[in-house]
């Protein structure tokens, strides 16, 4: 549904994203992992249509982004970071524009924003203006917005950025309920545990680069089952071993304030590059 071959994007000098190469399947959610500035917004960008390629390619469900940018606009969904909804208009009525928009038939949209607001839980708040909405509440339409249409397939750009955990998990339940409905979702992220959950593979980027690209537990067992750290010792590197034994071993000698612990994705960045994710 996704693919991209050897995508580049330039900014004068500045070599934004470079040589990016991935395939997503139908119904397969895709993570982009990595720091502010690793290149995940402008491939979403560039995927979306909103930015064109310095050099290379891309097809969203089938359509060339370059060739025919109108053909990958009617199969995608977009959620993205900015909570650009329109703050006057009540929940119905922001989904009613944007069915408009798509030139959705007068009866479809109205059967489409029933089942959406559901779908959201949003049902009862159909007829509130979005700014009297909470934060949750204004992603969950957000995500209502970008369904509106039946896309193939949504991206989402760090969807729950600045929520609380409650809000969060349920925006991962309605992710979730996409993917066993086969739809397609490419998602960047900061939260490291948000891509671990959610994702079926999982791309880590940093400098415009995708330096490492595969399932959240191979990516894991890359580097090593345990991690062992010294809580407050920045200036001591982890140290990963592939039996908890071996670990609590190592941790002896290591520092007096110790902690042995499973190996997360924010592991394997820190061990490829030698940087921490930060929000």
């Amino acid at each position: 549904m996704i693919t991209t071959s050897n995508l580049t994007k330039y900014f004068g000098a500045l070599g934004a994203v470079q040589s990016v190469s991935f395939s997503v399947g139908k119904g397969e959610v895709f993570g982009l992992l990595g720091p502010n500035g690793a290149g995940k917004t402008t491939t979403i960008r560039m995927l979306t249509t909103l930015l064109a390629p310095s050099s290379g390619s891309a097809s969203v469900g089938g359509y060339d982004v370059i060739a025919d940018p109108l053909g990958v606009k009617r199969s995608i969904g977009v959620v993205p970071q900015t909570l650009n909804l329109d703050i006057d208009l009540t929940c119905a009525e922001n989904l009613e524009y944007h069915g408009r928009l798509q030139r959705m038939k007068r009866e479809d949209r109205t059967s489409r924003i029933e089942e959406l607001l559901h779908f959201v839980g949003l049902r009862e708040k159909k007829d509130m203006p979005v700014e009297h909405l909470s934060g949750g509440m204004r992603r969950r339409l957000l995500i209502a917005r970008g369904l509106m249409h039946r896309p193939a397939v949504v991206f989402m750009d760090e969807p729950t950025v600045g929520l609380d955990p409650q809000a969060r998990r349920m925006i991962w339940g309605l992710v979730e309920s996409l993917k066993r409905n086969g739809i397609t979702i490419l998602i960047t992220t900061h939260y490291i545990e948000e891509a671990d959950a959610l994702c079926d593979r999982v791309a880590i980027m940093r400098t415009g680069k995708i330096i490492a690209l595969d399932r959240p537990v191979e990516l894991k067992k890359s580097v090593g089952q345990f991690a062992v750290e010294c809580l407050g010792r920045y200036d001591v590197p982890r140290q990963f071993f592939p039996a908890r034994a071996e670990a609590i071993e190592a941790g002896r000698d290591l520092c007096t304030d110790v902690v042995v612990r499973d190996v997360t994705l924010e592991d394997v960045f820190i061990s490829l590059t030698g940087e921490r994710i930060e929000g």
